[in-house]
């Protein structure tokens, strides 16, 4: 799994009732885009994770564009 700052990480719930979380990338801790990295999600909490097979990254160049307002 590799990313860049500003991609975003989604982790889905691991049991049922359990939301998902969506952050965005802040730091990338390891070598060449891999793991861990530095989390800030949508709650405002910020940890350093090492993402496991429940979690997707959103590069940033994937992410549709936001439509006219």
């Amino acid at each position: 799994m590799r990313a860049n700052v500003g991609d975003r990480l989604l982790t889905h719930g691991r049991i049922v009732g359990q939301q998902d979380r969506e952050g965005e990338i802040v730091e990338v801790m390891g070598s060449e885009g891999e793991p861990p990295f530095r989390v800030r999600f949508t709650d405002g909490h910020e940890c350093v994770m090492s993402p496991g097979p429940d979690s997707v990254v959103e590069h940033r160049a994937e992410r549709p564009a936001a439509g006219p307002r």
